[in-house]
């Protein structure tokens, strides 16, 4: 049995060592934290980039199938509510300028369906988006809100109640981009991994060292106790804004940036029993006006961005790698952030300008509270454009994977090149190849338990490890 060594547990570490454990390798999984997937924030499907009006058709089109694939292989991370799409009066663009891309990523979806029956993951594809005019939405102002939505109405009734219709063009989009949970995926793939024989996790451990020998690898790494050294067939790099260090221990050739983002906890009491779609307030990235990112949780908790330089961004937060290291090198106040805390004063500060960015649009939010510390972290992005969306894995040395996913949705693809890979190395019988399918038992409510489990792990309110609509219906 080959000996593979995956260093990262965030997303496509942990679904690379799930998915090779099912065809029988030997997997060793190295995560520096106490916990798996404890990376940068995710809260979003993506399922055709909607939210990117920057990116090409070609990268829309990939995101949606991948969205597809990683919610047929993930059920339990999606959150199965609509996002809307809403352009201010203040945007260089119209709603008119969104509708041949929507048209186009419908048409597509169909394709997908008629391809494949079980890809129909997003609703029927003729109701893939809906538009709705200034005239729908005061009718729907006058409605009651109904506790648990299941038609495109229904779940624009309180976003008709809520926004300042002054501050906006239309037609809103309500589109069929669900939403992931970070922590049903963290408890998912814990809760999985108990139940895989092949798979060892090694957490609070960081590699500290790689060197060929002969046509293996030898890894040094530390944990709390030792350091060790174990020999390995084959090294899966997926060691998130850490990606570089790996390259610079093999000498192996690299191009990239990294990104220090945040996302900001809050608490709105008047809104504790209102269920939100996501609502996306379009705007230009960097500027004063960019744009603003509203994602419902239970119990009146809901992240945000702001995609600003003093909310989201940082003036200095995106840096490149250098010729003399593939590690791009962050500011030291955002590896404080990262690896030890936040203060009080910024977190407070940061996530009332982000308050203060959605009350523009949704007045009554100015109420809102803060809700806990950020959600944060660093992004690699592979190559020299900040707008890339899709990317998977490359390799660059004989038996050495370097994945540099940039949504998470598109894990999957990445997993599928890599066992490719693999059964040309001979390491998989090709005649024994699976399908990537969630193979594990677990109930929703273990899953919801151990997600809450997790938040309270990482000071955060369990409210976020819970989803309170199972389908649209």
């Amino acid at each position: 049995m080959k000996k593979i060594a995956i260093i990262g547990g965030g997303v496509a570490g942990v679904t690379t060592a799930l998915a090779l454990s099912q065809m029988g390798l030997d997997i060793t999984l190295f995560e520096r934290e106490s916990s798996l997937v404890s990376g940068p924030p995710f809260c979003h499907l993506h399922a055709g980039g909607n939210l990117y009006r920057e990116i090409s058709d070609e990268q829309c089109i990939k995101l949606l199938k991948q969205s597809i694939d990683f919610a047929k292989f993930y059920p339990f991370v999606v959150d199965y509510r609509p996002t809307v799409i809403a352009l201010p009066k203040s945007d260089k663009s119209t709603p008119d300028a969104l509708i041949p891309r929507l048209e186009l990523l419908q048409k597509e979806y169909q394709k997908l369906i008629d391809a494949d029956p079980s890809n129909k993951i997003l609703g029927e594809a003729q109701a893939y988006y809906k538009l709705y005019s200034r005239e729908d939405m005061e009718r729907l102002k006058t409605q009651a809100i109904v506790k648990m939505p299941s038609t495109q109405d229904e779940w624009m009734i309180p976003v008709a109640k809520s926004i300042d219709m002054e501050s906006l063009q239309f037609p809103l989009v309500l589109v069929s981009e669900y939403g992931l949970n970070l922590f049903r995926l963290a408890s998912g793939v814990r809760l999985a991994m108990e139940q895989v024989d092949n798979i060892t996790l090694k957490l609070n451990t960081t590699v500290s060292n790689i060197h060929k020998e002969q046509e293996s690898w030898l890894v040094d790494y530390e944990d709390t106790q030792e350091v060790s050294m174990e020999i390995f067939d084959y090294i899966i790099n997926a060691a998130g804004f850490r990606v570089g260090k790996i390259d610079d221990m093999l000498d192996a050739p690299c191009k990239r940036m990294v990104e220090f983002k945040s996302a900001y906890v809050t608490h709105c009491k008047s809104y504790q029993d209102v269920v939100f779609p996501e609502i996306i307030f379009h705007g230009e990235r960097g500027t004063p006006q960019g744009m603003g990112q509203f994602t419902p949780y239970l119990d009146g908790y809901f992240q945000l961005h702001g995609m600003t330089q003093d909310i989201t961004l940082y003036e200095d937060g995106l840096v490149e790698s250098t010729p003399i290291s593939c590690q791009p090198q962050l500011n030291p106040n955002f590896i404080e952030k990262i690896e030890k805390e936040w203060s009080i004063e910024e977190r407070d500060k940061r996530t009332k300008r982000a308050i203060k960015h959605i009350a523009k649009f949704i007045p009554d939010f100015a109420k809102a509270k803060v809700g806990s510390k950020p959600l944060f972290g660093a992004q690699q992005i592979p190559g020299d454009d900040p707008t890339l969306r899709v990317a998977e894995v490359d390799f660059p040395l004989p038996h050495y994977a370097r994945c540099e996913i940039v949504k998470v949705s598109s894990a999957i693809d990445m997993t599928a090149t890599i066992i490719e890979e693999l059964k040309k190395l001979g390491y998989i019988d090709g005649a024994k190849v699976m399908k990537i399918e969630w193979l594990y038992s677990m109930k929703e409510a273990e899953i919801t338990q151990e997600a809450q489990k997790i938040c309270l792990e990482r000071d955060y309110p369990t409210s976020l490890g819970s989803r309170r609509v199972e389908s649209l219906g």
